[in-house]
């Protein structure tokens, strides 16, 4: 009985580091298509990304719950959406020291 009860403990323990799905929660699209602006010129660009597979623009990317960030090898630059605000920062590096790019993406509802 004794070893029953210590048993019994370890699988509910076990349970608490387990995924549950959450109520009311539903699961990310598997590929999110997001709108990305300039505020600044007015331009306008699009990229994909795969919740899933940890991608953007099928490039490896880390995403949490605060932000999603990526590197680019073919401009070599290093993005960082903020979830909740939207903001995409890019780091450009350059001869000089490189710059920042101050954009917008339309992630819709913070998640």
């Amino acid at each position: 009985m004794y070893f029953e009860r210590i048993l019994a403990a370890a699988v509910l323990g076990l349970g608490a580091f387990l995924p549950w799905p959450v109520p009311g929660a539903t699961a990310e699209a598997q590929v999110t298509a997001v709108m990305c602006s300039n505020p600044v010129s007015g331009a306008h660009w699009q990229i994909m990304i795969d919740y899933q597979k940890s991608t953007v623009d099928s490039y490896p990317a880390d995403i949490t719950v605060a932000a999603i960030s990526w590197f680019d090898p073919k401009d070599g630059g290093y993005y960082s959406i903020d979830r909740r605000s939207g903001d995409l920062i890019t780091a450009l590096g350059s001869s000089t020291g490189g710059w920042l790019r101050h954009n917008h993406c339309s992630l819709g509802k913070p998640r």
